[in-house]
């Protein structure tokens, strides 16, 4: 008897191993794809990309199981992604990494500062030889392996115009590659409207009548949330030196919105280190008039609550990237500014027809023109949505053609 289940269940586990390494259409089964994503939680932004590139599956109705490698699912990331996406697992390394490497019939490297992954791509074409693509990323870094891993992808996706073009001159030849929006331009759907109007109840906000403000350091002082990162001298010191400079004509517009119209102001933040900037740099120097129609958000939030609070605003404005594109995802305005230190990812604005609403805070030409557009923003709030939503447009187009190269390549495999 016992040997009988022995061969009953030898057979079993190998039957099932088999099918395992057959191509899904084979094995009479959906697609599996890794999605290789998610790299830190302390942003509001990095967990928009793996929710809008979930988010994009499902409304572009791509068929197939999805497991999630993940680098990092803290400060709520992970009950956030549980209660919105049930169905998907994800883990960060051991046992449940080696079975999708060996179950998975597809990578998709999600959206980055950089080819972030590119070890693990590299590992995935020497392990498995099957395919990838690469979908939302800025190219900043290149090295020797770089392009000739990137050549091997089905698609490659950039998320500002600058990368696309680096990559071409680089010598990326993959015949479905180019501008690609961030992934986090998917997120729309996931919502904490109970938390948001909440909070804009206890605050007086009233939907439409406020727009949102994030400041943001030159570097993020990661070793002020993060225990053991070691302090950076180096960055700390120009951190100091541009924060008041990179702010203040923010905090000239706060002043000219609150006095010149009946808008109010949040000013939040999109990673927490952001939290304690915002009061220095933009609530405490406010006049006493300003801050009554001024409200200071003291503590940290999840990417849906923040999507919650944007859609009832009418709009938002500050030195953030990610935020500002959750905006444009639902069709309200928002502008970015942006500065060499970053990735290339701000000229994404320029990709979508918001060069007017991008200013680089090292060109004193563009930071004069910041206080007048937000003032235009909050005079006028339906040409501003107008603008937001033909931008949307652009996206979504591009998101199409997007999604129908990865529904290629999966009915490939």
């Amino acid at each position: 008897m016992k040997r009988r289940q022995f061969l009953q269940q030898s057979f079993a586990t190998s039957l099932t191993a088999s099918l395992s390494a057959l191509p899904a259409a084979a094995a009479g089964r959906r697609p599996r794809v890794l999605l290789r994503n998610g790299w830190q939680s302390l942003n509001i932004g990095d967990v928009a990309h793996y929710l809008g590139m979930m988010e994009l599956f499902k409304r572009h109705r791509i068929d197939a199981e999805v497991r999630f490698w993940t680098s990092n699912m803290e400060n709520g990331a992970d009950e956030l992604f549980r209660k919105t996406f049930p169905d998907v697992p994800f883990f960060t390394s051991g046992k449940q990494v080696e079975d999708a490497l060996a179950e998975c019939d597809f990578l998709l490297h999600g959206s980055g500062s950089g080819f972030v992954a590119q070890r693990h791509v590299t590992e995935w074409i020497e392990e498995t030889g099957r395919p990838f693509g690469v979908m939302g990323i800025s190219l900043t870094e290149i090295n020797e392996q770089t392009i000739p891993t990137l050549n091997q992808a089905d698609f490659v996706y950039f998320r500002d115009g600058v990368s696309a073009q680096r990559a071409v001159e680089a010598g990326c030849t993959v015949p479905g590659q180019g501008w690609g929006p961030d992934t986090a331009f998917g997120v729309a759907e996931t919502r904490d409207d109970a938390a948001a109007l909440a909070f804009m109840a206890e605050h007086g906000l009233e939907e439409g009548k406020f727009l949102c403000c994030i400041p943001r350091y030159r570097w993020t002082p990661f070793w002020t949330v993060k225990p053991g990162r070691e302090f950076d001298p180096v960055k700390h010191a120009r951190n100091e030196e541009r924060k008041e400079l990179d702010h203040a004509p923010y905090r000239e517009a706060i002043i000219r919105v609150t006095r010149e119209t009946d808008m109010k102001v949040l000013i939040t933040c999109e990673d927490k280190t952001q939290i304690a900037l915002g009061r220095e740099v933009l609530y405490d120097p406010l006049p006493d008039d300003v801050k009554k129609k001024v409200v200071w958000r003291d503590h940290y939030w999840m990417t849906d609550e923040a999507v919650s609070t944007y859609v009832r605003s009418a709009g938002l404005f500050g030195n953030e990237m990610h935020s500002p594109i959750m905006c444009i995802a639902n069709g309200i305005p928002a502008t970015v500014g942006r500065w060499d230190e970053q990735t290339n990812k701000g000229f994404m604005w320029r990709d979508i027809g918001l060069e007017d609403w991008l200013f680089t805070m090292d060109d004193p030409e563009q930071v004069a023109r910041i206080p007048e557009t937000i003032l235009a923003i909050a005079k006028d709030p339906a040409a501003a949505k107008a603008k937001a939503a033909a931008a949307r447009e652009i996206v979504l187009k591009r998101q199409d053609d997007q999604f129908t190269a990865l529904r290629e390549s999966l009915a490939a495999v």
